[in-house]
């Protein structure tokens, strides 16, 4: 079974991610992740990624197309969550290309729908709990960061609800939950 998980950052999309596979043996391909491992790497493309990234803006889609399909031409496990991909229509269209040239298709889109005041304070909550455990928060954790993400957000990933919706693909569940209770509400999707 391969979904995507979609919601502005700080939805909970990782966290309800990591929960599929522990219980289900999906495979996350979080850009997010992707991206942060390929910044640290030291590598030309790293370097081109932490320049992007630490600006508070999305890489390119040919950078993100590429992590995605060497993810898809290696293990399928219980099938793949796509967490923060695609941000974009050319994306999704991009998705759809490489699922069928792979032989595989998408079975559901999950829209983890928040408030964007509680979706604010919860990231930059997170922020400060890393702090305060002793550890770092992520360099992208801060308000003007924080303000340029959900602009990108809203700019270019939130036509993708309209586009998943007119193929009777998107499903909404409330992302504002507790943790748990999310989780049900994505197994239930999942499992209709």
């Amino acid at each position: 079974m391969n979904i995507i998980l979609l919601g502005p950052p700080g939805a909970g999309k990782g966290t309800q991610a990591e929960k599929l596979v522990a219980e289900r043996g999906m495979i996350q391909l979080s850009t997010g992740d992707m991206l942060r491992a390929a910044k640290t790497s030291g590598t030309e493309m790293g370097k081109k990624v932490a320049a992007v990234m630490d600006a508070g803006e999305l890489v390119t889609d040919e950078i993100v197309i590429g992590l995605i399909e060497e993810k898809l031409e290696g293990e399928q496990g219980g099938g793949f969550i796509f967490d923060g991909f695609p941000r974009t229509l050319a994306q999704a269209d991009a998705l759809g290309a490489l699922l069928e040239k792979h032989g595989a298709s998408l079975d559901a889109v999950i829209e983890l729908a928040v408030n964007d005041e509680v979706l604010v304070t919860r990231i930059l909550g997170r922020a400060a709990e890393a702090v305060a455990a002793g550890g770092t928060a992520r360099a992208d954790d801060n308000e003007e960061s924080l303000k340029t993400r959900l602009m990108a957000y809203y700019k270019q990933t939130s036509p993708l609800i309209g586009y998943y919706h007119a193929k009777g693909a998107l499903q909404s569940v409330d992302g504002l939950g507790a943790i748990d209770e999310v989780a049900v509400a994505i197994a239930g999707v999942l499992d209709a």
